[in-house]
Formats: C-alpha cells, sequence, structure tokens
C-alpha cells in the first residue's frame, strides 16, 4: 500500500510518517519499482501503536524505547511496567501542576472587583505588584 494508505489505515497524517522515517522512528520502508514507498501491514501496525503511544503522551525517544519493547519478543514486562510508571508519574506531577494553577487563577478571579473601573488586581498581580501595595495605592 502507497503512504495515504497507511496514513489512512494507522490514524496518522502521511507528514507524520515521513518526520518518524526521517528521525529513524521508523525502517524506511520498501520501495516499488515505481519508487514511491510500499507500506505492508506490520508497518501499519508498528504506525498505530506509535499513534497510541503519543496519544498517551510519550515523547520521541520514550516511544523509541517502546518500540524497542514493541518488537523484542525476549522484552521483559518489567522493562515496559517501569517506563510506563515513569510516565504515568509525569502525568500524575502535571496534574497537581494543573490544579495549583487552576487554584490561582480562581483566586485572582475571585479578588478582581469585575466592575467599570481601572483598577484590576488581575493586571497587578500579572505584572508583578504584591496585592497589599496596590490596595494602599488604593487609599
Amino acid at each position: 500500500m502507497n503512504i495515504s494508505e497507511a496514513a489512512k489505515l494507522s490514524g496518522l497524517a502521511a507528514k507524520t510518517i515521513r518526520y518518524y522515517e526521517s528521525i529513524d522512528l521508523l525502517d524506511l520502508p520498501r520501495r516499488g519499482a515505481n519508487g514511491y514507498r510500499r507500506y505492508q501491514d506490520g508497518d501499519v501496525q508498528t504506525l498505530c501503536f506509535l499513534r497510541q503511544a503519543r496519544q498517551f503522551g510519550f515523547n520521541i525517544d520514550q516511544c523509541r524505547l517502546l518500540l524497542a519493547l514493541y518488537k523484542n519478543p525476549q522484552r521483559r514486562s518489567a522493562e515496559v511496567h517501569h517506563l510506563v510508571s515513569e510516565k504515568l508519574a509525569e502525568v500524575d506531577a502535571h496534574i497537581r501542576e494543573l490544579g495549583e494553577t487552576r487554584d490561582l487563577l480562581a483566586q485572582l478571579v475571585g479578588a478582581c472587583p469585575n466592575d467599570e473601573a481601572s483598577g484590576c488586581s488581575i493586571i497587578d498581580t500579572l505584572a508583578g505588584q504584591p496585592e497589599q501595595v496596590v490596595a494602599e495605592k488604593k487609599r
């Protein structure tokens, strides 16, 4: 099959497939007599694997490791478990950071009078002015 068929079946853009080939994440496919790339079912399975890994947030280097494990019938599940556990810890940390950011944004919104006056505690906070200084200036 050609690259557009492989792209359609894998859910990846042809440009993404070419990129993965250019960074040696994927082996270059065989070429037909016409010089076009010819993909096999196994290539599409690998592309689907990469699409799924990327959707889970694995970066290219992590995908490289996962792909090596995927292709290795002698792999140990402990290796896969370790890699995915590290990713889970990254996701948990990101969720905590987003929660903290959300709480800070909620505080900013709650501190804003949301009126027609020009004074804005949100702008003042983003500008690095402590709220106490801003309150003193308003007196």
